[in-house]
């Protein structure tokens, strides 16, 4: 957002995704594949961790093609943004079995070599799901999923059945709409649970996963408890 302002870009979000013209592309690949992901990677790598950094578009790790998003029943072309059509979780399994952390920018290759903007959201759940992984957590920059849009209640657990009646009530909205169809996207594809946690927290994996009623918001296809003293 930062370097869009700076280059007087203006910036649009549509049902949570970013209108993506060509100029804003250009800033995204740019941003995110030579900027943030080498940030993350050489913190990673200052921590002892083996991190490498990648794109979609190496190796064809994220395929996919134009994204039309619907608002009231007509299709909106929202430009250069992708909607996955498959994730190459070979590559990314081999450099995992050596023990390297792959950091991966959203950015995708569609079939005619085009590159498009995809959700960070989106994207992980999708390798989550190639990967046929345990669990999904996002780190962001929200507490979770609240009760309301005002002043409301983080909710600790949540099912699919009830992210749908949260969407269609606008209690789920914005920047949050891709971050939990993310989240059921992978459940629908063999995922066990999902979490939506604040990154900001320290120790927050350890404080979600190992105490009973969490810090953030678990999503799961039904609530079904793993043993007899988990809260939700």
């Amino acid at each position: 957002n930062r370097t869009l302002d700076r280059l007087d870009i203006k910036s649009e979000f549509i049902n949570g995704l970013r209108v993506t013209d060509a100029a804003t592309m250009e800033v995204a690949q740019m941003v995110l594949v030579g900027k943030t992901n080498k940030e993350i990677v050489s913190l990673l790598n200052q921590k002892g961790g083996k991190a490498i950094g990648l794109s979609g578009i190496d190796g064809r790790l994220i395929q996919c093609e134009q994204h039309k998003t619907v608002i009231e029943g007509r299709e909106v072309d929202i430009g250069y943004v992708g909607k996955i059509t498959g994730i190459n979780s070979r590559a990314i399994e081999l450099i995992a079995k050596d023990e390297y952390i792959p950091v991966i920018a959203p950015v995708g290759i569609g079939p005619e070599g085009q590159s498009y903007n995809i959700n960070a959201d989106t994207v992980a759940g999708e390798i989550a799901a190639a990967l046929k992984a345990e669990k999904l957590i996002l780190l962001t920059d929200v507490e979770g999923v609240k009760s309301s849009k005002e002043n409301g209640e983080i909710l600790a657990a949540l099912t699919v059945k009830e992210v749908h009646e949260l969407i269609e009530q606008k209690i789920i909205n914005g920047g949050m709409i891709p971050k939990v169809l993310g989240c059921v996207e992978a459940l629908e594809k063999g995922v066990g649970r999902t979490h939506i946690l604040d990154g900001r927290i320290p120790h927050c994996i350890l404080l979600e996963i190992f105490t009973n009623k969490g810090i953030g918001t678990m999503i799961m296809k039904e609530k079904v408890l793993y043993h007899e003293n988990e809260k939700l």
